[in-house]
C-alpha cells in the first residue's frame, strides 16, 4: 500500500483590525480576541491528529494562530517565507467596494489586468511557491500530517493550482474562511483528495465575516 501523507493548509484566523484596511504584509497586525479563540480551537481540533510538522507564514497573525497547537503537540513552529501573503499595491489602504483608495481615479491604472493580477503578485508566482511549500512539508512529514498556516489567497490559489483551475476568480466566491483547513492527501507522491472543513465556523458566524473577507487575508 502507498505511503499516506496529508498537508492541511490552514487560514489564519480573525485578525484585529479597526481601521479595516488590506494590511497585506504589513507587521503588527495581530490576533482580535476572537481570531485567538478560533486558534485555540484549531489546537483542538487537531491535537489528537497525526501532526509531525506545523510551519507558519513569517507575518505575526499566521504565528499566533500556529502557536496553540504547537503547544499542545509539543512542537517548535518553522517560518516558510513562501507560505507568506501575496504582495498588494493597495497594502494599507481601505480597498472596500465603494470606500477608500479604489475611489481615486490616480489608482485605476493598476487594475487593467485581472487575469495576472495587475496589482499584485501574479497567481502563477504564488502557486508556485505554495506548491513548492506543499511538496516541502510533504517530504518532511511523510507519512503523517503537516499543517502550513498561511493566508487566504495564497491558500485559494493553492487549491486552484492543485485541482488544475484558472487562477482568475472573484474573491467573493473563496472557499477559504478564517481558521479553516484545505486538506492535501497524498498516497505516495500522487495527490488523491482535497477536503475542506471549517472548525471555526460557529465562531466565525460569532464574529461576522464580511470584513474581513474585504479587508484580509
Amino acid at each position: 500500500m502507498s505511503e499516506q501523507t496529508i498537508v492541511h493548509l490552514l487560514r489564519h484566523g480573525e485578525v484585529y483590525n479597526p481601521d479595516k484596511v488590506l494590511y497585506g504584509r504589513l507587521p503588527d497586525f495581530h490576533l482580535s480576541e476572537l481570531g485567538r479563540e478560533m486558534a485555540e480551537r484549531i489546537g483542538e481540533v487537531l491535537q489528537r491528529r497525526d501532526i509531525a510538522l506545523i510551519t507558519s507564514s513569517p507575518l505575526d497573525r499566521a504565528q499566533e494562530t500556529a502557536a496553540p497547537l504547537a503547544a499542545r503537540k509539543g512542537i517548535i513552529v518553522g517560518t516558510d517565507e513562501r507560505l507568506i501573503e501575496a504582495d498588494n499595491i493597495f497594502e494599507g489602504q481601505r480597498v472596500a467596494v465603494g470606500d477608500g483608495v479604489l475611489r481615486q481615479p490616480k489608482t485605476w491604472r493598476h487594475l487593467y489586468n485581472p487575469f495576472r493580477p495587475s496589482w499584485g503578485e501574479p497567481y502563477v508566482d504564488v502557486a508556485a511557491r505554495m506548491r513548492g511549500a506543499v511538496q516541502t512539508a510533504r517530504e518532511q512529514a511523510r507519512g503523517h500530517e503537516a499543517v502550513l498556516v498561511s493566508h487566504q489567497l495564497p491558500v485559494w490559489v493553492a487549491r486552484l493550482d492543485a485541482e488544475n483551475r484558472r487562477f482568475v476568480h472573484d474573491p467573493r466566491s473563496r472557499q477559504c474562511n478564517l481558521a479553516s483547513l484545505t486538506s492535501l492527501t497524498f498516497d505516495g507522491d500522487r495527490l488523491a483528495a482535497i477536503t475542506y472543513t471549517e472548525p471555526a465556523a460557529d465562531l466565525v458566524r460569532k464574529g461576522g465575516s464580511a470584513a474581513q473577507k474585504a479587508t484580509g487575508a
